[in-house]
């Protein structure tokens, strides 16, 4: 057999390797655990806060009515669900029915807090583009008990700690391709009104930053665990580097779904659940997020 023969035969082994990956990877998730430790938490009663990230899910589901994801979440026993943004598509003629029933269902487990992406967020802001309300779907989930926090923060007691929680809306400006607004930390305080060490209380303070693009401007507003989302992973991760490309089309973004220590902070992104337009996963599992937060070692 020819040298030319043997590279064809590989090379039609390696792609057909590739979609086969692909293709398991977009019908399947994993569970991604985390530990974050912090002085603040050394008052906690019981050893652990269980919380539940969600990020992207964009109407996928994972068996009828996204029983396989559900199952998934409850089994973690969650003291906590957050919720990144983007659970539906912000699509004209896109139905955000798989995103309500399954944000609904949620709320059987624990309190769920919701704060949007830029999907939820252009559907408020652009509703004559929308044939789905982005209003009625809002209206509906808060009469499950879902807390949306858009521009806006929350205080929660869990086993006996306090724990403030932010979610942030910045304008949608700040998701263009091919372009990086300015944003920093007093832009931040801008749309929440508050930085977290002029809070006398000095809670244990969450931000829920869909864009991680902006991940300076959050680190110098002073969040201690700021969760994201919005990168799917990079589309595909190269070990040891990371996401490939984001949705702004900007390569090998520096954080894309990993979780990062820098100091006192915590940084987590999600690589989301599901995917949208491009449909495609390469080293680069869909998945939920559990984060234990545990005292200071």
């Amino acid at each position: 057999m020819s040298l030319i023969w043997i590279l064809i035969i590989a090379a039609v082994i390696i792609i057909a390797a590739i979609c086969i990956e692909i293709y398991r990877e977009t019908h399947n998730f994993c569970v991604t655990r985390f530990s974050v430790h912090s002085k603040k938490m050394d008052d906690l009663e019981d050893d652990k806060i269980k919380i539940i990230f969600l990020s992207d899910l964009h109407n996928k589901e994972y068996g009828e009515k996204n029983e396989r994801l559900l199952r998934a979440i409850r089994q973690t026993f969650p003291d906590l669900i957050l919720i990144g943004g983007d659970m539906l598509v912000g699509k004209e003629k896109a139905s955000y029915g798989p995103a309500l029933s399954f944000v609904e269902s949620l709320t059987a487990f624990c309190p769920v807090i919701y704060a949007n992406g830029n999907h939820e967020q252009r559907m408020k802001e652009e509703p004559e583009k929308y044939s789905s309300s982005y209003k009625e779907y809002r209206r509906l989930l808060r009469s499950k008990g879902v807390l949306f926090l858009e521009n806006g923060s929350t205080q929660v007691k869990v086993h006996g700690k306090k724990i403030r929680i932010s979610g942030l809306e910045l304008p949608l400006e700040t998701y263009k391709k091919f372009r990086k607004e300015h944003v920093d930390g007093g832009t931040v305080e801008e749309c929440l009104g508050f930085v977290p060490r002029e809070r006398a209380d000095r809670d244990y303070q969450i931000l829920l930053a869909h864009n991680p693009a902006y991940m300076d401007a959050y680190k110098e507003w002073g969040a201690d665990l700021i969760l994201s989302g919005h990168l799917h992973g990079g589309i595909a991760r190269i070990p040891g580097i990371g996401g490939v490309i984001s949705p702004q089309a900007f390569l090998f973004p520096k954080y894309s779904g990993e979780m990062t220590t820098e100091g006192e902070q915590t940084i987590i992104v999600s690589r989301g659940l599901g995917s949208h337009t491009i449909n495609i996963r390469l080293f680069n599992m869909p998945e939920v997020i559990l984060i234990e937060l545990k005292k200071s070692l």
